[in-house]
């Protein structure tokens, strides 16, 4: 339960920071507000890393740093790519979209790494895409090809979560940890300075709320993931998605549509049912591996 609160109020503030970041990207680059966040991020990590055991030596220790590297530039894509989004396709369109993430992590690791997929998982995929057709209505005149900048974060994440379950074979949570804000913030400033502008005085405080909200969501998911599995805590990831939608619709004029919550509906019902499948495999596979006594 704890684990669950924490990880829900680091959704909620993320959803927050979504909405912050939709304020900022009306006249700033996107790739220039990731710059900023992660220097604040970075600042955060090596903070965290130096008051641990072992310190930041320890911290950036991996048995693979390439790929450790390789998927913290593929999260400072997505956060880029979904800046972009929310600017030209608007927050709860993007959310919706962008639930896809988990059923396309399955797909890509059934793809790539040869993982099994049962047919629940591949109707769950299937339902997913549907909702996606639903929202993006391919032929009629609302269709925005836009859409296809949140798919593209989606996938994007999808991607980084593979890698990221395959570091995690090989390096502790922490060393994943440090490479995401130490090598993201690298990366991303390799870039970002193309892209810079003076802040505006009345921006400054904005901007240091969006350093401030990346750090503390951070802060919570760490919490959350000392107190419970992440695996446990997934169906609560959509949390940001109603709060987009409200968020878009009460200060952004969003336009919240019957087909757009219809989409959103039928992608999180797929997301829920492949989790389900997904947990009932793992609890049949320990039974297997551990039978419990005739008492019992």
């Amino acid at each position: 339960m704890r684990g669950a609160l924490y990880f829900s109020a680091a959704m909620l503030v993320f959803g927050f920071q979504d909405a912050v970041v939709k304020t900022l990207v009306r006249d700033y680059a996107p790739v220039f507000l990731v710059m900023i966040r992660y220097w604040a991020f970075a600042a955060f990590v090596l903070f965290v890393s130096a008051r641990r055991p072992g310190g930041v030596a320890k911290a950036a220790r991996s048995e693979r740093p390439l790929l450790q590297i390789a998927r913290s530039l593929l999260l400072v894509a997505q956060i880029t790519c979904i800046i972009w989004s929310f600017d030209q396709l608007g927050l709860a369109a993007t959310h919706s979209l962008f639930a896809l993430y988990p059923l396309l992590t399955a797909a890509l690791g059934a793809a790539l790494l040869g993982e099994r997929v049962d047919r629940v998982g591949w109707l769950a995929l299937g339902l997913g895409l549907a909702g996606v057709l639903i929202i993006m209505r391919p032929g009629a005149e609302s269709a925005d090809p836009a859409a296809f900048i949140a798919l593209g974060a989606a996938t994007l994440f999808a991607a980084y979560n593979l890698l990221t379950r395959i570091a995690g074979r090989h390096d502790p949570a922490s060393v994943s940890f440090f490479y995401n804000g130490v090598f993201g913030a690298l990366g991303v400033s390799l870039v970002g300075p193309f892209y810079a502008v003076p802040v505006r005085m009345e921006d400054a405080p904005i901007l240091a709320l969006l350093c401030f909200t990346g750090a503390f969501g951070h802060f919570l998911l760490i919490k959350a993931y000392e107190a419970s599995e992440a695996a446990r805590l997934q169906p609560l990831a959509y949390i940001p998605l109603p709060m987009s939608m409200v968020i878009g619709w009460s200060y952004f004029n969003e336009t919240i549509d019957t087909a757009m919550l219809l989409g959103a509906a039928v992608i999180v019902f797929a997301g829920l049912l492949a989790f389900a499948r997904e947990r009932l495999r793992q609890r049949r596979a320990k039974a297997t591996a551990n039978p419990s006594s005739p008492a019992e």
